[in-house]
């Protein structure tokens, strides 16, 4: 095994030495992506279950890229969340893909924990691809790859995060991951859309986009999720894009270089402006590409793809 954990379930803990083994490994698979021949034999003739229980496009498109790109073989499996019942019927899921020998499992739950809960049941490698409002480690990867082909490192970078951090799990993922690698970060929304004690962790609280934005090399702005926070928790979505939206306007006062990031999907015209997203300080495209590197590297390096290494 080239990792000191077998499964990938989230950055709290995660070992430093292994973060940065999977993000070089993606830097060479990021080559691979480059060629006009974009595959590897690498995984050929294992069997890897895209297991979401909750709607996603970009994740599972990203892992079903990844898993072609490395010849593996690959099998969709959806549920809608409403008519899963938790309990028995995940656990007789979880059985059926034992039955199937499979070698491993890339799973999205709306529950938190769930990837953990069906180590339980499974003997298989499980990758989690975002659990409720926990963790989403691997769109954490990809984004401290992008920010280390920017910026040649993550030792002493400054990040800010921006929005909704309280149901956030990408938010929870960069923190731990950042903070692991020896980057400052920043988390910056509304009082009431961030964790109590979340300074716990390592971070600093400003509520004051302005200030952030002069202190930060880049912003990861997050996207408001109105499916998970409800009604009511921002007074508007104008009031919101006044206080803390990634605006032209905003950006030009300040006149400095900073790097914009979102993990998509974009609310255009809410949390950051067209003009900003589609700019020359944005690299939201590139961590698109570098979501399919980094997760064919967390694959290989998790399923012992040695007999074929990226060169």
């Amino acid at each position: 095994m080239m990792l000191k954990n077998r499964h990938l379930l989230g950055l709290e803990g995660y070992p430093r030495a292994d973060i940065a083994k999977i993000i070089d490994t993606a830097f060479r698979f990021r080559e691979v992506l480059d060629r006009p021949v974009k595959k590897v034999p690498a995984l050929q003739g294992q069997t890897i279950v895209n297991l979401f229980f909750e709607n996603s496009t970009r994740t599972r498109i990203s892992f079903e890229l990844a898993q072609k790109r490395l010849s593996a073989d690959t099998v969709n499996f959806s549920a809608s969340s409403s008519s899963l019942k938790k309990g028995e019927s995940f656990k007789d899921t979880a059985k059926n893909i034992e039955a199937m020998k499979i070698d491993a499992v890339v799973m999205r739950h709306p529950t938190p924990g769930a990837p953990w809960h069906l180590t339980r049941f499974v003997d298989a490698v499980i990758i989690n691809a975002g659990d409720g409002t926990h963790e989403h480690p691997t769109q954490a990867i990809l984004d401290m790859m992008s920010l280390q082909e920017r910026f040649k490192r993550l030792k002493g970078l400054k990040i800010g995060i921006v929005g909704d951090i309280l149901h956030s799990r990408v938010a929870l993922s960069n923190i731990y991951g950042l903070i692991t690698m020896g980057a400052e970060v920043t988390l910056c929304g509304p009082a009431n859309l961030i964790p109590l004690h979340v300074g716990e962790l390592g971070v600093q609280v400003n509520h004051n986009i302005d200030e952030v934005i002069e202190w930060a090399d880049a912003l990861n702005i997050l996207r408001i999720q109105r499916e998970r926070m409800g009604i009511g928790l921002i007074p508007s979505i104008r009031e919101y894009r006044r206080l803390f939206g990634i605006t032209s306007e905003r950006l030009d006062r300040h006149q400095k270089e900073i790097v914009i990031m979102h993990p998509g999907p974009m609310n255009r015209g809410v949390e950051i402006d067209s003009q900003i997203a589609d700019g020359d300080q944005a690299i939201i495209l590139d961590q698109v590409l570098n979501g399919v590197a980094s997760r064919m590297a967390i694959l290989y390096l998790l399923m012992g793809g040695q007999e074929t290494k990226p060169e």
